[in-house]
Order: C-alpha cells, then structure tokens, then sequence
C-alpha cells in the first residue's frame, strides 16, 4: 500500500508540467498556430521565476516568501509570453515556417535555461536551494495539516503546492473558454479555416498572437512549478528531460481537450515514473518502459484517424501560415 500511494504521488508530481504545457500548447493550437517552442519556453519559465525569486531575497534585507512567489511568478509569465510573442511574430507577421520557428525556440530556451540556471547554482554557493520561496510558505505545500495529515488521503490529495491544484483549474477554465464563450468559438474558427474567419470580421491575426503568447505563459507555469514545486528551488541543467515534448504528445492523447488533458496528464505522469518501480529492470528493459506515452499516443492517434470524428481532429488550418491576399 505504500509503495502503490508512493508511485501515485510521484505520478501526480509528474503530471502537473506536462498538463500546464499541454494546457498552453492546446488553446495555441485552437488557432492555428503549432508551437513546437513549448520545450523551451518551459525552460525559459523556470528558470526567468528562480532567477526573480534568488534576486529578490538576495537584495532585500527582509524578503518576504509570498513576495518572492509573486516575483517568481510575474517573471515566469513574462518571460514565456516573451517566448510566445517572438513565435507569433515571425509566424504570423513574417509567416515563417512554423516547425523550424518551434524547433529553434525550443533550442534557445534550453541554451536559456541552462546558461542562467548554471550561473545561478554558482552564485548560490553550488548545488543546493537556491531559492527559499519554494518552502511551504511559497510554492511548497500549503493546505492546512489536517487535511495533510489524513491517512493516505491527505498525501494523495492535499500535500501539494498551490501550483498542483492551479493546473486543473485552469484546464477547466480553458475548456469552457473554448467551447462557452464567443471568443473561444471565434478562436475555434479561426484554426479550422481562418479565411471564412476573416470574412466573418473576426480578427485572425490578433487570435493568433492572443492565443500563443497566452497558451506559452501557461506552458511557462509548467516549467516554475517543476523548478520551485518539484524540485524545491533548485535548478539542474537539463532537468526537465523530455517532458516538454511529452506535453505536446498529450495533446494528442487528449483530442485538443484541456479536460482530458487532466487524466492523460496522470496517465503519462504514472507512465513516466513506471520503471523505477518495476523490480529487475535492466537499463534496456527501463528505456523501453520509458517508450511507454508515445507508444500510447501513437496508439490513440491511429484510432482517432480511423474513427475520424471531426471533434477529435485536429484544427484544420494547424502550421499553416495564413495570408489574407491569397483568400
């Protein structure tokens, strides 16, 4: 029973990035716009929030913890919607190929992050925290112990930070953006076919811009929740791994449905975490296990294509560049 609640938490922990990144990546691709920076831009978050919380605490001569979490968090936003908006300009006004803007974005963001989060380890005197607003006050758990301390419960459901729960509310608020309300309608037409968009008199160019800069800061939460939740402010060059693309991978597993982003985020999170709990693996047989959430989306994505549910499509106009005279 412990070994089953301690593999659950651990999928859970894994979960959250890769549900924010998927989240982000989703409304980008409402629109139109495949960002394949997503990687990246997760680096750029992480890092631009534990550079702003190790400057403030190191500059003021009492800082205060839920200070430094709104500094990390202004420049983790900040910095992925940078991201974003340098993605958006040379797709949309420059209309560049999506794929080589995304790959490159995804290459400057690690560079980013592991430069700065390099420099930063030095500065705080080496491995170690670097930044205490990832203690229970800030980014750590925050939910009353009571609750915490309910027998496997509270650690299955209540031992997380503020962050955790973030990612759900926001995939719900996101699903019911898209499929509620006339802006979400409007970006949905958009990535179908932003030339009868256009002729409608909605705005293709700024639901392009809107949705990927909005889509990259919350791709950006992903990657400070990994540094300041699940790593509790430290940084470590090429830490986030493949995540970043697993979150593009999950939105396929969930059929460009925030919602169910939420339960493939579990699905992956378990998936990626699976071999260190299977006893006897060798190294080979781990790497395979590790295989396991593409394997799955490669799955999902062949039934969807056979089953061929406009609902469970992808956006028509997705990576393609739209150009009003060419209408």
């Amino acid at each position: 029973m412990t070994l089953l609640l301690t593999f659950l938490v651990a999928a859970i922990g894994q979960a959250v990035p890769l549900l924010f990144g998927a989240t982000g990546e989703i409304i980008t691709e409402k629109s139109g716009n495949l960002n394949l920076g997503i990687p990246g831009i997760m680096y750029m978050g992480g890092i631009s929030g534990l550079m702003g919380a190790f400057l403030y605490e190191n500059s003021a001569k009492n800082p205060s913890t839920i200070v430094g979490v709104i500094i990390a968090l202004l420049a983790a936003l900040v910095a992925s919607g940078l991201g974003g908006l340098i993605y958006s300009f040379l797709t949309v006004t420059l209309r560049s190929n999506q794929n080589v803007v995304g790959l490159a974005l995804t290459t400057f963001g690690v560079g980013f992050g592991n430069f700065f989060g390099g420099s930063l380890s030095k500065l705080a005197g080496g491995v170690g925290q670097i930044s205490v607003a990832s203690t229970a006050e800030g980014f750590g758990a925050f939910l009353p112990a009571t609750l915490r301390n309910i027998p496997v419960i509270g650690k299955l459901l209540f031992s997380y930070g503020f962050l955790t729960y973030l990612s759900i509310v926001i995939a719900i608020i996101v699903t019911w953006f898209l499929t509620k309300t006339r802006k979400g309608l409007n970006l949905i037409a958009v990535g179908e076919d932003p030339a009868v968009a256009d002729a409608a008199g909605i705005n293709v160019n700024t639901n392009k811009y809107v949705s990927t800069i909005v889509g990259a800061m919350i791709a950006g939460l992903g990657g400070l929740y990994f540094v300041m939740e699940y790593l509790h402010g430290t940084w470590s060059n090429n830490g986030f791994g493949d995540r970043g693309w697993l979150a593009i991978a999950l939105v396929i597993l969930a059929l460009w449905n925030p919602t169910n982003a939420i339960w493939g985020s579990l699905v992956f999170g378990a998936l990626y975490v699976l071999y260190i709990y299977i006893p006897g693996l060798t190294r080979a047989t781990s790497e395979l296990v590790k295989m396991l959430p593409y394997v799955v989306t490669i799955v999902v994505l062949v039934l969807t294509s056979k089953r061929n549910k406009p609902e469970n499509q992808p956006p028509s106009a997705l990576g393609k560049s739209y150009f009003r005279e060419d209408r």
